[in-house]
């Protein structure tokens, strides 16, 4: 059996990669993670076993919006290491005008979550939560799926 150590990598396809930059760069440096690359068609964030490449789709290609609903991406989600900072995020992504889907909240996926989902300019959602202890893998406690999230 192999024991992956985490993701190593998230590449999101973007349609104006200088919007999505302005974004990233200032959302990823707050969130840990350090710019190792940037071009004039991408950007590459790396920190705390993470990392983001973000890089712009081929403009001449038919490509639709973004839709969590669609085959493919729904969101992601960056653990935080303690609940304070969701609230610092809270307060960086109004100051950068982000869309805020919902939160700060309590989840009840499992005890304590405690999570908040925005947008980046192109839709995509991203989560940042926090889970105290070993959250579901807690041999006493149990993951709650919300019935099936719907």
């Amino acid at each position: 059996m192999l024991n992956i150590n985490g993701i190593a990598h998230i590449a999101l396809s973007v349609k104006n990669v200088e919007k999505s930059k302005l974004f990233y760069n200032e959302l990823l440096p707050f969130l840990g993670l350090k710019k190792v690359h940037e071009a004039k068609k991408s950007v590459y964030h790396v920190g705390a076993r993470t990392g983001l490449m973000i890089q712009e789709i081929d403009n001449n290609s038919k490509s639709i919006e973004f839709n969590q609903n669609n085959i493919g991406l729904h969101h992601f989600c960056f653990r935080a290491r303690n609940k304070k900072d969701i609230d610092l995020l809270n307060d960086k992504l109004k100051e950068m005008k982000a869309k805020i889907i919902r939160g700060p909240l309590d989840g009840n996926w499992a005890p304590g979550y405690y999570y908040i989902l925005f947008e980046d300019p192109d839709g995509i959602r991203l989560e940042v939560n926090y889970v105290p202890g070993e959250g579901v893998l807690d041999k006493n406690k149990k993951f709650n799926d919300n019935k099936d999230y719907l």
